[in-house]
């Protein structure tokens, strides 16, 4: 995809115990920076942080502050009791809007993508800053930025539409 200009900045909260202790994401991170890249945002940053709401509640939170277009959490949206983001997302969030989470989801489920489909991630909008969760799988990173890229991109533009203020 081809753009004119920067679509928006971004920011990457990868949500994983491994991740803070170490271990490999299996290039998660990078796989949404380069797909984000490739759309034309600028992404201003990519953190781990642990499974925990207090920190994942302050990723979000510093993104928003920092004026950041768009956050994108990579894991933490299953069904396990560790899975927190799509919760800690929704305290965080103004308003939620169900339809993208709902086209992530029904991206996965035609493209095979299990723990796209079982996913319990959100999407909604804090001040200006669009907020998404999606599964952390290197196939479900693929798929749902596929499907949310272009609705992101809409969302951002009506979000930053002057007459609207």
């Amino acid at each position: 995809m081809t753009t004119t200009g920067p679509v928006g900045r971004a920011l990457i909260v990868s949500v994983s115990d491994e991740l803070v202790h170490g271990d490999d994401d299996h290039g998660a991170g990078a796989l949404v920076t380069e797909l984000l890249g490739e759309a034309g945002f600028v992404v201003d940053g990519s953190v781990a942080v642990p499974s925990e709401a207090v920190d994942i509640r302050s990723a979000l939170n510093t993104g928003v502050i920092g004026g950041v277009d768009l956050i994108v959490t990579v894991g933490g949206v299953g069904v396990t009791p560790r899975d927190v983001v799509a919760d800690v997302t929704e305290e965080v969030v103004d308003r939620a809007l169900p339809g993208i989470a709902e086209a992530l989801r029904w991206s996965g489920m035609t493209a095979g993508v299990t723990d796209a489909v079982v996913s319990r991630g959100m999407v909604g909008v804090s001040g200006s800053t669009l907020i998404a969760n999606v599964a952390g799988s290197r196939a479900a990173i693929r798929d749902s930025l596929a499907t949310l890229i272009p609705l992101a991109t809409y969302t951002i533009d009506q979000l930053s539409d002057p007459v609207l203020d």
